[in-house]
């Protein structure tokens, strides 16, 4: 996403992260990568039931958070989805920001 990011900006959305580690671990994560949004911290695996993402188990470990990708409007309605099963799996995206476009009323 952070590629995309000013791509992203024009079409006036922004991006968040969430992931399942602690503040910490996420600020140095920012830090090394460099990224130019917030990555949040879902320790207490809130965001990621709500949204559906959770795995009961992956590789021998509870609790963790699917790589998954949510386009919310300002009236916090999910307006595009992707998930995958597969960790390793990077979602595609143009198909992410073709539908961010959409949802602008730009595409």
């Amino acid at each position: 996403m952070g590629r995309r990011s000013k791509e992203i900006a024009e079409l006036g959305a922004s991006i968040l992260a969430i992931a399942v580690t602690a503040t910490f671990s996420q600020q140095a994560f920012a830090s090394s990568l460099g990224v130019d949004f917030p990555l949040l911290s879902d320790w207490d695996r809130v965001a990621c039931d709500a949204y559906g993402v959770r795995y009961d188990s992956w590789k021998g470990h509870s609790g963790l958070a699917k790589r998954s990708v949510f386009l919310v409007d300002t009236d916090a309605v999910v307006r595009y989805r992707w998930v995958t099963e597969d960790a390793a799996v990077v979602p595609d995206l143009d198909a992410v920001v073709s539908a961010l476009g959409t949802v602008c009323g730009r595409g």
